[in-house]
């Protein structure tokens, strides 16, 4: 089941624009002033994180993957004790699945973790323990998509690649369709992509853009009416209280308490019908959270 419904309430913008007809086509100059203007706002408007301290492309990797649908503040206190408990590719390829859920504990979307561990197993055994520098090499790997892949080049390999997320988006409606509906993300695609390339012509480092559109469009959701609304692709988080999502996760966090408890054991601590229970462990067992037999 989707977490995720569409958004039937587009607010802060005018006349509905169908897709194929998103407005005026972004100008030559338009362009000139969009990343004037983004590299002056993310001057303005930087932040310092601990990944943004290192080019270390595994780093970096477990970054993006921690911040897909996670909150800064929170990967905050997440990232440097990953690290430290993983420290290399090789390090996290070679721990056990439980190790990595329970330090994952409490970022959420325990898919990621999974996915995590196998891309280290991957690169590990196919890369020689090195990241790639490729995106087709990159978005190979498991749980690895085109956001991923793109921040990845950009920031470990400073590479100019079109990284295209939430905050981007942000700040391409906000600063060029600032009175269209329903923008496809084709159209903002386009922009990112000729940004990406012109920036970089113009001897802006690949990183220094990527965060100034970031950080730009963190203080844009801030500070005016969410852009991002006005996107054809708009959506928003369903509720996590009593969700399914919310049931997966409280029974992994029991398994990974109580390694070897019973679905009744499971039923009892968490308050979910065995029926529930069952199949959601069938569902977390076939997904490789751990063992059928030992719960591991």
């Amino acid at each position: 089941m989707s977490t995720f419904t569409k958004d039937s309430t587009r607010r802060g913008c005018g006349t509905r624009v169908p897709t194929s007809n998103v407005g005026p086509m972004v100008t030559a100059t338009a362009l000139d002033r969009f990343i004037a203007t983004v590299v002056q706002r993310g001057a303005e408007l930087y932040r310092d994180f601990a990944w943004r301290q290192t080019t270390d492309p595994y780093a970096i990797l477990v970054s993006e993957v921690m911040l897909q649908q996670t909150q800064v503040s929170r990967v905050e206190k997440y990232f440097d004790v990953w690290l430290e408990l993983f420290p290399t590719v090789d390090a996290l390829a070679a721990t056990t699945v439980s190790d990595v859920l329970e330090v994952w504990q409490g970022l959420g979307y325990n898919r990621r973790a999974l996915m995590l561990k196998r891309t280290a197993e991957q690169i590990s055994e196919q890369h020689a323990g090195n990241v790639p520098d490729t995106y087709d090499d990159l978005v190979a790997l498991p749980g690895i998509g085109p956001a991923t892949a793109t921040g990845i080049l950009a920031f470990a390999f400073n590479q100019p690649a079109p990284y295209l997320e939430t905050n981007v988006r942000t700040v391409v409606l906000h600063e060029l369709f600032p009175e269209s509906c329903e923008v496809s993300d084709r159209a903002v695609r386009d922009v990112v992509e000729t940004a990406a390339t012109q920036s970089h012509e113009r001897n802006i480092e690949p990183r220094t853009w990527n965060y100034a559109l970031l950080d730009y469009g963190a203080w844009l959701k801030k500070t005016v009416p969410n852009p991002s609304r006005r996107s054809k692709h708009h959506t928003v988080q369903s509720a996590f209280e009593g969700s399914h999502r919310q049931k997966r996760a409280t029974l992994l966090r029991l398994v990974l308490e109580l390694p070897n408890g019973t679905a009744g054991e499971y039923a009892d601590r968490s308050g979910y019908d065995i029926q529930t229970v069952e199949d959601i462990l069938a569902e977390l067992s076939s997904e490789g959270f751990f063992s059928p037999l030992s719960n591991q």
